[in-house]
């Protein structure tokens, strides 16, 4: 039997997805046990109890100086700014993407444009971005947009692009003008493609998400990682840095099952 032929069965594969996550934290857990052995002090790597009495005051019990749950202000500050970036550069890439991949001489016009945006490190801008539009929530949101509508707007305009020229052609026979191919041909079959772009966009929306929060901003779950990080408070990091995993994979999971449901004709198995 070649591994090639083999087919898991769902919890099979849930069984091996789990296998790397559980031998992982099995590392972690030894690794802390023997440094604390060596230094009860430890903070670098904090045992499970310590991130738990550290979390509990953030989710539990009110600041002192706000009255307010600091964990959860940071994760609705933080999911504002995220599902605002994503919603504007989703709709920016759909219309972009569709009028570029429909009319030759509009991509023959822009793309270069778009091509170049795309490739500018999104992260250089950010001074540009604090210096035009100030230290206010717009500088984030358009960080976000900017980081990552550009390479929708492509992934979009190059997949209309590619459909098969019959349909096109079929379209045109039967009296459809650019605007009708555009909303009746082309739109249909981007929609997949374009909850697609949004899951693949989700990692770099969150890095520049928390490098926004990391370098202006008083509230947010980039903004409390970098704060902690001065006193060493790995205790707090580590399990942020695990919640914003958990939301990230969360969103995918939403995202894939929204495909799944409107588009099953779109969709296979290895979606």
């Amino acid at each position: 039997m070649r591994w090639v032929n083999l087919h898991l069965s769902r919890g099979q594969r849930v069984l091996l997805g789990a296998a790397p996550i559980v031998l992982l934290m099995l590392v972690y857990l030894v690794m802390a046990a023997q440094r604390h052995a060596d230094n009860p002090m430890d903070k670098i790597l904090p045992l499970p109890g310590a991130m738990i009495t550290a979390m509990s005051a953030l989710m539990f019990q009110p600041d002192q100086l706000t009255g307010q749950l600091t964990f959860w202000v940071d994760t609705l500050a933080s999911l504002q700014r995220l599902g605002l970036g994503l919603g504007i550069a989703t709709i920016t890439a759909l219309v972009v993407g569709l009028v570029l991949g429909v009319l030759p001489p509009v991509r023959a016009t822009f793309g270069p444009l778009v091509t170049g945006i795309a490739v500018i490190p999104p992260i250089a801008l950010l001074p540009i971005l604090f210096i035009a539009l100030g230290l206010g929530e717009t500088a984030k949101v358009a960080l976000i947009v900017i980081g990552i509508a550009p390479v929708m707007v492509r992934d979009i305009a190059a997949h209309v692009g590619a459909l098969p020229p019959e349909q096109i052609i079929k379209a045109q026979t039967l009296g459809a003008s650019s605007w009708q191919i555009m909303i009746r041909v082309a739109l249909p079959q981007a929609m997949p493609r374009l909850i697609h772009a949004v899951r693949m966009a989700l990692g770099p929306a969150w890095v520049f998400l928390i490098s926004a929060e990391a370098i202006a901003s008083d509230v947010g779950l980039g903004y409390r990682i970098f704060l902690v990080r001065r006193y060493l408070s790995m205790d707090v990091i580590i399990p942020y840095v695990a919640w914003i995993a958990l939301l990230a994979i969360l969103m995918d999971a939403a995202l894939t099952w929204t495909g799944r449901r409107a588009f099953p004709w779109a969709t296979g198995a290895s979606h």
